[in-house]
């Protein structure tokens, strides 16, 4: 009879996350800073866990953005079509979750890979993301790191520039850049070693820093992983 209840009221709760997704006003990423801190987040997980649908509004809302161009350089043109099938899932599992802000991310982003693994095997195609050139900005020439610089762009240019890159190059530099992973989290999104990590996203930060540099921005080439 427990085991009915808890069937019961896991429903509940997922019915409640499908409704309070429906509710956000527009769920298009748009080119904005996320304000939420990590502990702003870590403490509306913990209280969506326990139902509040006002905190997972919260987590959504600092999360999806990222998600969401991460989940561009998977599958192109699809990508929100393949988040809403990630936010269902994670608000179907949200309680068994475990963790702080960055250790959701990397859940979060470990579901939408797989969505996107999915997804591209139904397809049997890679998307190509495709940019009107009208959308890249001047950049400037103050900026002085290859994340800065994609930081600095909007999204559509920085996600044309990465979407160029061979594919494990850029899903790491969006693990590591956009979605804010360290090395072994980004590691166990990709199912890869930490050293096999930092070298995809050095080689990808190099290749991004001589392609912006051409368009007047000195770049370093460094990661924001670390040595961990």
């Amino acid at each position: 009879m427990g085991e009915d209840v808890a069937n019961e009221r896991g429903g509940a709760d997922r019915k409640g996350w499908v409704r309070v997704l429906e509710s956000v006003p527009d769920r298009r990423v748009r080119p904005c800073v996320e304000s939420a801190s990590d502990a702003d987040v870590s403490a509306a997980i913990a209280r969506a866990q326990r139902g509040d649908e006002d905190a997972f509004r919260v987590v959504y809302r600092a999360v999806q953005p990222k998600l969401h161009r991460y989940l561009r350089i998977l599958v192109g043109q699809d990508a929100e079509d393949v988040a809403s099938e990630a936010w269902l899932q994670i608000a179907r599992d949200l309680r068994s979750f475990r963790g702080d802000a960055d250790g959701f991310r990397g859940w979060a982003a470990t579901i939408a890979r797989h969505r996107a693994l999915d997804h591209l095997r139904q397809q049997a195609r890679r998307p190509a993301v495709a940019v009107p050139t009208e959308w890249l900005p001047e950049l400037s020439a103050r900026e002085d790191t290859a994340e800065a610089a994609i930081q600095g762009m909007s999204t559509e240019a920085a996600l044309a520039l990465i979407a160029a890159l061979p594919p494990d190059q850029a899903e790491a530099v969006v693990l590591a850049v956009v979605l804010g992973l360290d090395a072994p989290s980004a590691g166990k999104v990709l199912g890869k070693r930490p050293g096999a990590v930092r070298t995809a996203v050095y080689r990808g930060l190099r290749t991004l820093a001589g392609r912006v540099g051409d368009r007047g921005v000195t770049l370093s080439g460094r990661s924001t992983l670390g040595e961990v």
